[in-house]
């Protein structure tokens, strides 16, 4: 293959030319494909037998990749999603790869044919409101890590951001001064939005910014770790665990739960659902490219299909069944 073409320059101009210039993707985003396809190339270099920088095109064939594919469920335990985002990533790869290196374009094409898998669809998780106020009071105010606890539990219960959008909100994103307080969000994809703040999560926000002399640091982080660093994505889910083990003494329940930051977002959603608030402002609010997402809250409550099977007086009694008469239908019953 030609030098130009090789895998090394390919993977390179993927990253700086394609996903950097040419797409705009997030850093969030290319950290996502730079783990997926670095799991990818030491995945190739155990099976090929030799080092990553001499990898080819041609040893990333399609039965490599289904291969990785299986080696993601199988020996690392992956869900089906997660196989699904690596796919995505490689899929992009070759996308690259065929429009830059025609001699590839058999592997590429083959490779950029294999599916999706379809995933089994879990129902969405969310907490009772006593276990949410049992969560959030867990962490004990006599201290200063127990303070910041408290808050943060109640910025993602309150506003439903995801963690990576409440570790990203710096002091200038929160607005506590006004009327009505706000906060801003940076979501997927570059998408911003403003949602409002409870007055609990004010007072304890303005409560946190004047403990911790936050207003001298406003493009500083509001949540931050034991050295003032920006909390990460494990940090919060620490949290998470801390309080759930501390809040079952009142709350048993959610010992059997499996409780993440995650479904403190799924939680406001249901209850902003069961409030009576409409789907396209829960979209909103929780920043879902399309109402599809959000419509798994509406599916997800079983109360509300209980009213609705109590409003339209739907009776119990049991049809009288189909009794074929003719042979061969009911031979078909029979089956």
């Amino acid at each position: 293959m030609n030098g130009r073409f090789s895998f090394p320059s390919l993977l390179e101009s993927f990253f700086r030319h394609r996903m950097t210039r040419q797409r705009n993707a997030t850093p969030a985003t290319i950290a996502s494909y730079r783990d997926a396809l670095r799991m990818l190339i030491l995945f190739a270099a155990d099976r090929t037998g030799c080092g990553p920088c001499e990898l080819t095109i041609g040893d990333l064939d399609r039965d490599t990749i289904l291969a990785f594919l299986d080696h993601l469920e199988v020996s690392r335990g992956n869900k089906v999603q997660t196989r699904n985002a690596r796919l995505a990533a490689v899929r992009s790869f070759f996308q690259h790869v065929a429009a830059n290196d025609p001699a590839s374009l058999g592997i590429a094409h083959r490779i950029l044919a294999i599916p999706l898998k379809k995933a089994h669809t879990e129902i969405t998780h969310h907490l009772t409101r006593a276990e949410l106020d049992a969560l959030v009071a867990a962490p004990d105010q006599r201290t200063v890590r127990g303070r910041r606890d408290r808050t943060l539990l109640l910025f993602l219960g309150r506003t439903g951001a995801r963690v990576t959008e409440a570790t990203g909100v710096n002091v200038d994103d929160v607005q506590l001064d006004r009327t009505r307080p706000q906060v801003l969000l940076r979501g997927k994809g570059r998408r911003e939005r403003v949602v409002p703040v409870s007055a609990d999560l004010a007072q304890a926000l303005r409560a946190l910014i004047a403990e911790h002399g936050l207003n001298h640091d406003p493009l500083g982080p509001i949540f931050r770790g034991v050295h003032g660093e920006r909390m990460t994505r494990f940090g919060v889910t620490h949290v998470v665990r801390r309080a759930v083990a501390g809040a079952t003494a009142t709350q048993p329940g959610l010992a059997r739960k499996v409780v993440s930051p995650h479904v403190l977002r799924h939680t406001l959603a249901m209850t902003l659902l069961q409030s009576g608030v409409d789907l396209l402002t829960i979209q909103a609010w929780l920043g879902h490219a399309q109402v599809a997402t959000t419509h798994r809250y509406a599916a997800a409550d079983v109360e509300m299909m209980r009213r609705g099977l109590d409003h339209a007086a739907i009776s119990g009694k049991q049809p009288a069944r189909f009794k074929a008469k003719d042979a061969v239908l009911q031979l078909l019953e029979s089956l």
